[in-house]
């Protein structure tokens, strides 16, 4: 993208945030909205400290994703501030000057300690709502993260800017350069943890860069949802590898998800591919006025439809939906929002005065339950699994004459199936923004 093309966007994004914070303090009833973007976590009688994690709202205004201490300063009608630590600091590597597309849009005040930012923030404290941790706490100004501001700003992150896609587009786009590299290394029988460094080493983010820890599971492993072990071990036989892995940009996460079979005539590699035509299915369905609480429940039906035509299930989908017996091999939602947090806030939310939409009765890992519309980013991401527990607790159940237990167990070997895109619900048809990462990296 064009540093011009950038500057436009960003200086329209900074315009809403101004405009949705307005309303949020007009809500909430304070002069101001202060934004710490956090502080370091330091481990129990250490002085070692955590990865530090931005505050999200503190990197929704601006792509700064490694300033503990600093602050965000919004008062209606007046430019953002930035208080901007730089340390004079001989331990660690001290932040560069403020410079980029981003710098013209606040006035920045430099500050070499943080108690220094104390005499540059707003009076009085009390008028002043504070949206971070506890920690960040400074002097007087201790965040009270007020609700009615809070449920307003988290509802309106629901709805993207043109930044915030842009941004996204390209976290796709350096996940995908992983995504090929991890599964290379997975043809030339590598281990979960060299996979896992092939994939890193391709995307030039670590742990620390990226959005979550990698799920990179061969066989078996495939069968716990968030397996993050990396098994040293070479496997002698491979069979088949999950892995659930995304990358960050500018603080906007990605979050793909494929599945590999070792060998592409088996008949799990066949079961992956009809999987994986029935997530690019569920993927268009991401449509203004779509309930996702719906779009869940089809996807149910659907995955159960694959499993009576593999043999795995001698039932109806509607009856294995109904029975919870689809659950047993779809646990999980379908997905969640997604933006400056993989599992992005606001779910649930009613309204953007509060409240909740509860989930479906018999689902409750379901991450999303509002009707859809223009602006959202979800990720879809249907899966089949063979989980020894889940399958045990069935067999054992009333409705175990559902299953043809025989073909569970030719699939067990394989752990599991889950493909996941991340697509925009626009104004007409879905806009899938990983599907093409993978076509550009091809």
């Amino acid at each position: 993208m064009a540093t011009s093309d950038i500057d436009i966007l960003y200086s329209q994004h900074m315009a809403v945030l101004q405009r949705r914070a307005d309303e949020a303090l007009r809500r909430g009833g304070y002069d101001h909205l202060l934004i710490p973007s956090g502080s370091l976590h330091y481990q129990l009688f250490d002085d070692r400290d955590y990865p530090y994690a931005v505050n999200p709202h503190f990197k929704h205004w601006l792509p700064l994703t490694q300033l503990p201490d600093s602050w965000l300063v919004h008062t209606p009608g007046k430019r953002p501030q930035l208080i901007y630590l730089q340390p004079s600091d001989y331990w660690h590597v001290v932040p560069e000057a403020p410079s980029g597309w981003w710098v013209d849009q606040v006035d920045i005040h430099i500050i070499r300690k943080p108690e220094e930012a104390l005499p540059l923030l707003p009076k009085p404290a009390a008028r002043c709502a504070i949206i971070g941790e506890r920690q960040s706490a400074l002097g007087e100004y201790a965040p009270n993260n007020p609700q009615a501001v809070v449920d307003y700003l988290h509802y309106q992150r629901s709805y993207k800017t043109g930044y915030e896609l842009a941004l996204m587009r390209e976290a796709q786009r350096i996940a995908v350069r992983g995504h090929r590299a991890a599964v290379r290394a997975f043809r030339e029988g590598l281990s979960e943890f060299e996979i896992h460094m092939a994939y890193c080493s391709a995307t030039g983010q670590d742990a620390v860069d990226a959005p979550y820890r990698n799920i990179v599971a061969l066989d078996t492993h495939g069968a716990v949802l968030h397996y993050t072990e990396l098994g040293r071990t070479r496997p002698a036989y491979p069979h088949s590898f999950l892995i659930d892995a995304g990358a960050s940009h500018c603080g906007y996460a990605s979050d793909i998800t494929r599945t590999y079979a070792y060998d592409t005539a088996s008949e799990f590699h066949a079961l992956i591919d009809a999987t994986d035509a029935a997530q690019i299915g569920m993927g268009r369905s991401v449509r203004a006025g779509a309930d996702y609480k719906q779009l869940h429940l089809d996807a149910h039906l659907t995955l159960a439809g694959i499993l009576k035509d593999f043999g795995v299930l001698k039932v109806s989908p509607e009856e294995a939906l109904a029975t919870g017996v689809s659950g047993a091999f779809f646990p999980h939602g379908l997905g969640h929002p997604l933006g400056l947090q993989v599992h992005d806030v606001a779910g649930f939310a009613a309204s953007d005065k509060g409240g909740t939409i509860a989930r479906p009765q018999g689902h409750p890992a379901l991450r999303m339950t509002r009707v859809l519309e223009p602006g959202m980013v979800m990720t879809i991401e249907p899966g089949i699994y063979f989980i020894d527990l889940l399958l045990s607790e069935l067999r054992q159940g009333a409705h175990a004459g559902s299953v043809d237990w025989s073909r569970v167990d030719a699939f067990r070997r394989y752990g599991g199936i889950r493909i996941e895109d991340n697509v925009v619900c626009t104004e007409g048809d879905p806009e899938n923004i990983t599907r093409p990462a993978f076509a550009s990296v091809e």
